[in-house]
């Protein structure tokens, strides 16, 4: 629902202890759309009816109905949507999630280190860590638990802070790159009375002297500092010319009067764009798998399940210990090495490099496992070499035979 977006900044020494605040405010406030519980739209007319009763599958686990199944109309409880068709089982498996979703870009990185301390301390509940390591997070959890209903809490809203570097593994800057301007909505909305000139020097990610900022007097300075100072250690570069002359012309096109209205813009298009990168990813996800990413952790956790939905197979649990030794005394790691790829590639389409008089060559990149592999050099293990769903029996040793293709 477009028209609950709202953006709020603060600038202060205290912004962590206001950021953390707003997302106890706003746990509080989605707690209250979520106890509506609206009652189901009744049908209008006897066609709806007819469609109910006509129809084949459910609409949730897309399977048959049965004709012992009871079917029930689902519905979505906070708006009262008449959702399709299901089993009585399905539908009451069919519950919404008491969670927010809060993304940042490379939380796993930095941006958690300066938070988690007001998080899991200023507001009664519990946090729950999935960590990578004793300082990097993959995700954390804080618990509302003054939103609770019951004793035990457990209907609690919860805020699950999320890396969508875990999704997107590359830069802000590159990301917004690939994003068409028209899909560009959310900033759109915040800049509406922008022309096209003024709004185009927003689609791109800003520049910023973070190393100058070295304390908050030198926010209420009144003018860009010099290219020179816009330099990171991290990197050892300096802003290149076209970047400076970007932030110069934000400064001027936007009558900025100092660095702390610079870093406001500057942060206000950070968020916007992170925004509509990441609303654009969950559209075309939800487009093709029917699944948001928005309830994920890391990108492998939804294609797993993406796969599973889109193949429809179920595994079969291994339960014997011998097999499942078996398997891991197979487990191998991969090649790891600094390496340095180079291939040469000599055709019509390379205008820049082609020559004619050698034979054309082109260029395609394969990371196969090779149980599945079809092309490249792991050509040689058959196709039919598939991974086991299930039935999984030990089969007798047998000597591979030299005179055989492969041999097991």
């Amino acid at each position: 629902d477009e028209t609950m977006s709202i953006y709020k900044s603060y600038r202060g020494e205290d912004c962590v202890s206001w950021f953390v605040k707003e997302l106890y405010d706003l746990a509080h406030r989605a707690k209250t759309i979520f106890d509506k519980n609206m009652a189901m739209a009744e049908f209008t007319s006897n066609v709806e009816w007819e469609q109910f009763r006509n129809a084949t599958h459910c609409h949730i686990c897309e399977r048959p109905f049965e004709e012992e199944d009871l079917r029930v109309r689902d519905h979505c409880h906070l708006t009262g949507r008449y959702r399709g068709p299901a089993h009585s089982r399905c539908n009451l498996q069919y519950y919404d999630m008491y969670v927010i979703p809060v993304f940042f870009h490379n939380l796993a990185g930095y941006d958690a280190h300066f938070i988690i301390k007001d998080i899991a301390n200023s507001f009664v509940g519990r946090v729950d860590l999935l960590p990578m390591t004793k300082e990097k997070y993959i995700s954390f959890t804080k618990h509302v638990k003054t939103t609770a209903n019951s004793k035990g809490g457990t209907d609690c809203l919860k805020l699950r802070f999320v890396d969508s570097f875990k999704y997107l593994n590359t830069s802000l800057e590159k990301l917004v790159s690939y994003l068409d301007k028209s899909k560009l909505k959310i900033i759109r909305s915040e800049f509406s009375n922008l022309d096209a000139e003024d709004f185009d020097l927003l689609t791109r990610k800003g520049v910023f002297p973070y190393e100058f900022i070295d304390s908050v007097d030198k926010l209420n300075e009144t003018s860009l500092p010099p290219r020179e100072l816009f330099n990171s250690s991290l990197t050892d570069e300096t802003a290149s010319d076209d970047n400076y002359q970007h932030a110069t012309n934000v400064w001027r096109r936007f009558c900025i009067e100092t660095l702390g209205d610079y870093s406001d813009l500057y942060l206000k298009t950070d968020v916007l764009l992170l925004a509509d990168i990441f609303e654009n990813f969950r559209d075309t996800c939800i487009e093709s798998y029917e699944l948001d990413p928005a309830y994920y952790y890391i990108l492998p956790g939804y294609t797993w399940d993406a796969m599973l939905k889109y193949t429809g197979i179920r595994f079969e649990l291994l339960t014997d210990i011998d097999m499942m030794m078996f398997v891991e005394r197979g487990v191998r790691g991969g090649l790891s090495q600094c390496s340095h790829r180079y291939a040469q590639l000599n055709n019509k389409y390379n205008v820049s490099s082609y020559d004619s008089s050698e034979p054309s060559t082109y260029l395609m990149y394969f990371d196969v496992n090779q149980g599945s592999a079809r092309n490249a050099h792991f050509g040689r293990f058959s196709s039919r070499l598939r991974l086991p769903l299930s039935h999984s029996p030990h089969r007798p040793a047998r000597n591979p035979n030299a005179a055989q293709r492969l041999g097991m």
